[in-house]
């Protein structure tokens, strides 16, 4: 810690910084955290992507949506990290964290696992509201580590919350010491069903803020060695939740220890940026060289799509699916002037359609030969269709077959469901569903009193 100490008193020294070394310290403090903070979780864009994105507002390749849209919401937790930390006269609120986790994850959202037996099972991620169903994590000798249940977490969290708070009065504890404290307890709370990590992260970063440190980044090639420093502490805490979220400092060292390491690499290049010296780091250069070609682009590559593999495989998954099984639902009271129903999904390429009568279930990007994807880079359109025909012979009305289809189309930049487009990465609101669902109930309506009223053309 006196290491600590002395690095920071020099960075103290040094300050206020030429607004050029505020500014490239800035610049590459923002892309190295918003890279490393979301690769860690399994975001798949590459650093070169990352600053084009959120430095030029340029997407390059072929980046999957969601990826896109998590690393913007990310960039902007970390301003509303930074202006929340300079305010001193408020507290740390559960309600910010809250505030925090809603515009990370921007929304509500439906998860799909498959089962061992083969069949699907789906639940909702929420958006800024604490979990609402048990979550763990499979440790690396395969057994199973549970965070705090539904049930306790929000006492958990109101404890965490209020000792910080307490805690930073007293002063008593280092910054780092209070953010690698702060960061361990909430982990084992694991308050939310998604995003906990990077709330965390940007949790420590508002920490050290507020006692005006350099904030730290995680190094994503680092992943292994930050999760060995919390499982040493978990080793010595103890499995229990609740005793997790109230872990003593003297238990937490190694985490505190990794966590101190990395204050120290910020100070160092924070110290390195006020003398005007090259901030850059070993793997820097290779960055940008890859950062101008992406510029450079290829020749005949002007024109950037979005209707991805990924992006076509998402809709299909949160959208198709989903109100597929709606329609069905909704439809269900008509099936009964039929002998025969059926359902299918279908996929229309360039010239043809093919029968997906089998894909009820989600499909698995991951799990794609190259000629599934060769086969769905050509797909225009997914659709889900009910098929009514041969009428019940005890009804008085003229004989009928009809087929109602919900569509997507895919173009360049968007997407087409019913009769709006949308920007991928985004979905139908509720209105936008039940304004389809109406109408396809309406449609069949139509259609059955035409076919009343051609029977009986008298009535």
């Amino acid at each position: 810690m006196a290491n600590i100490d002395q690095l920071y008193n020099e960075w103290l020294s040094l300050q206020p910084l030429k607004p050029e070394d505020k500014n490239r310290l800035d610049r590459k403090f923002m892309l190295e955290f918003n890279y490393n903070s979301n690769h860690i979780e399994g975001n798949t864009l590459t650093y070169g992507q990352t600053e084009l994105l959120l430095l030029f507002g340029k997407v390059v390749d072929e980046a999957n949506m969601k990826d896109l849209e998590e690393m913007k919401a990310h960039n902007v937790c970390l301003r509303m990290v930074q202006e929340e930390a300079d305010d001193k006269s408020h507290p740390l609120t559960e309600t910010f964290i809250r505030q925090l986790h809603h515009t990370l994850l921007r929304e509500d959202y439906t998860m799909y696992r498959q089962l061992p037996d083969g069949t699907t099972t789906s639940y909702v991620i929420h958006a800024g509201v604490y979990k609402t169903r048990p979550n763990s994590v499979i440790t690396v000798t395969g057994e199973r580590f549970e965070y705090a249940s539904p049930e306790e977490t929000p006492a958990l969290m109101t404890d965490l919350v209020e000792w910080y708070n307490i805690e930073e009065q007293k002063a008593e504890l280092s910054p780092i010491e209070l953010a690698a404290v702060f960061h361990y307890r909430y982990i084992r709370i694991h308050p939310f069903e998604d995003g906990n990590g990077r709330i965390a992260r940007l949790l420590v970063n508002y920490i050290l803020t507020r006692h005006h440190y350099p904030m730290i980044v995680v190094k994503s090639k680092d992943k292994d060695r930050y999760l060995t420093a919390l499982n040493r502490c978990d080793v010595q805490v103890g499995p229990t939740p609740s005793i997790g979220a109230h872990a003593e400092q003297a238990q937490l060292m190694p985490f505190i220890d990794y966590m101190t390491q990395c204050l120290e690499a910020a100070l160092t290049i924070c110290i390195k940026a006020a003398k005007g010296e090259s901030i850059e780091e070993e793997d820097d250069f290779q960055k940008q060289i890859k950062l101008l070609q992406q510029l450079a682009e290829k020749k005949g590559n002007n024109s950037l799509r979005s209707d991805t593999v990924e992006n076509k495989i998402d809709l299909y998954n949160k959208l198709l699916l989903p109100y597929s099984q709606k329609m069905k639902t909704e439809l269900l009271p008509a099936f009964n002037f039929f002998e025969d129903t059926k359902c299918s999904y279908s996929i229309g390429l360039k010239n043809s359609n093919m029968d997906y009568c089998h894909q009820n279930h989600p499909l698995d990007f991951n799990s794609f030969t190259n000629e599934d994807k060769e086969m769905w880079t050509q797909v225009k359109s997914i659709s889900f269709s009910i098929s009514f025909s041969k009428l019940k012979s005890d009804y008085a009305m003229q004989n009928i077959s009809t087929c109602l289809s919900a569509i997507v189309q895919f173009f360049a930049q968007d997407y087409m469901f019913h009769t709006k487009k949308y920007a991928y990465g985004t979905y139908p609101c509720a209105e936008d569903i039940n304004e389809a669902l109406d109408w396809h109930k309406q449609t069949i309506i139509d259609i059955i009193e035409k076919a009343i009223k051609d029977y009986n053309p008298e009535n």
